[in-house]
């Protein structure tokens, strides 16, 4: 008897231990399958809501092409990343259609994407941005467009 309960908890701690790894590899998918909009950046001195008046910046990371696409806040964005872990880069934009943007934020986000060294998603779901030790840039979630 006291075999097969033995045998019976070795199983039961596999089972959960097996859970448990699978769900920690699948740690880098929380960036896809979902648009994230920018709903705070550091550094500049004007309000947020007067740096994006019109559009706030949304990005989509693209798993397949590794690409990242979206808007600046005004124009269009899409660049190549790169994802190792927590350590996330952004490439150069490409081209997008350049029109006048209200309020300064294309240049925020452009300059503040390029200083990107990882990122971390917290227990509200908020993706931050991070340039070293510091997050200089949130996202929401918000739904696939």
């Amino acid at each position: 008897m006291k075999k097969y309960t033995f045998a019976a908890l070795s199983v039961l701690t596999l089972l959960f231990a097996s859970c448990s790894a699978s769900k920690s590899a699948s740690s880098g998918d929380d960036l896809f399958g979902t648009a994230w909009e920018l709903e705070y950046v550091s550094g500049p001195r004007i309000a947020f809501n007067g740096l994006y008046p019109n559009k706030k910046p949304q990005i989509t990371f693209d798993k397949k092409e590794t690409k990242v696409y979206g808007n600046n806040g005004c124009n269009g964005y899409s660049a190549t990343y790169t994802l190792n872990g927590k350590s996330l880069t952004f490439g150069e934009a490409g081209p997008t259609t350049m029109m006048y943007c209200d309020g300064g934020g294309e240049e925020v986000f452009l300059k503040q994407i390029k200083q990107i060294t990882s990122y971390s998603i917290d227990k509200d779901g908020k993706l931050s941005l991070i340039q070293g030790d510091i997050p200089v840039m949130r996202f929401k979630k918000v739904a696939k467009q």
